[in-house]
């Protein structure tokens, strides 16, 4: 039994590189301790197996942007994302990417969901994205769907899609349309925090539930309630 050390010494003892260079492999998900990935340098063996992976190379981890999907009922999105952990990224996320820890960490929210509404919510370390959805909010179109009661004449509908008052302020048009019998489907940019569940109430629906099923070019994907997946690398918003 040796004393306990830490993973990034070990590493460095096993295959001579530099300490930088031994953290790089280990944040990026290319060492395993008796043969599972550990990305903490910190961390402390003894006499485990430590191993680099084939084709290691030591660089910094790139910035990834995840697509949460917040579950009914959770009203404080931040505090929903700040639980995330690699148990509950979706299984069948189509990305590539290696899932890693330091993908969970220094993540930026960008375009808040309606309150009340669940659904896709994005996190990303990526300043690049975090600066386009800034800058281009008032022209990114919105995507909910929205579980209703009532009746919804012809004339009514159209108002949705253009022609009501909310807070004194004439809302631009929209593109609102019946997914199925209870179903609204609203596409708009920039929607007023409160917006959508006014438009139903204006025209005599009351909202039961709303979800946003995508922001820009991005849907949510079929990622189940309480999961998440990476934005791939073809994907824009």
């Amino acid at each position: 039994m040796t004393d306990p050390i830490r993973l990034s010494k070990r590493l460095i003892e096993l295959v001579g590189c530099s300490r930088r260079e031994a953290e790089l492999y280990i944040e990026g998900g290319w060492v395993t301790v008796n043969g599972e990935v550990v990305d903490v340098p910190h961390v402390k063996v003894t006499d485990e197996l430590v191993e680099l992976l084939p084709d290691a190379v030591a660089t910094p981890v790139d910035p990834v942007t995840l697509l949460v999907h917040i579950p009914a009922g959770h009203n404080n999105a931040e505090r929903f994302v700040e639980e995330l952990s690699q148990a509950n990224h979706w299984a069948e996320d189509a990305s590539k990417i290696r899932p890693l820890k330091a993908h969970l960490i220094n993540l930026t929210s960008c375009i808040p969901l309606q309150a009340g509404a669940e659904g896709l919510h994005v996190m990303t370390q990526d300043w690049r994205i975090e600066r386009k959805l800034r800058d281009d909010i008032v022209k990114m179109e919105q995507e909910y769907v929205v579980e209703v009661s009532g009746q919804l004449s012809e004339r009514d509908l159209k108002r949705l899609n253009h022609g009501l008052v909310f807070n004194n302020y004439a809302l631009p048009p929209c593109k609102v349309s019946w997914q199925n019998e209870t179903r609204l489907r609203f596409a708009l940019k920039n929607p007023i925090p409160g917006q959508i569940v006014f438009m139903c109430n204006e025209v005599g629906l009351k909202v039961l539930s709303f979800k946003r099923i995508r922001v820009g070019g991005v849907p949510m994907s079929k990622v189940p309630p309480g999961q998440w997946r990476y934005l791939a690398a073809k994907e824009r918003f």
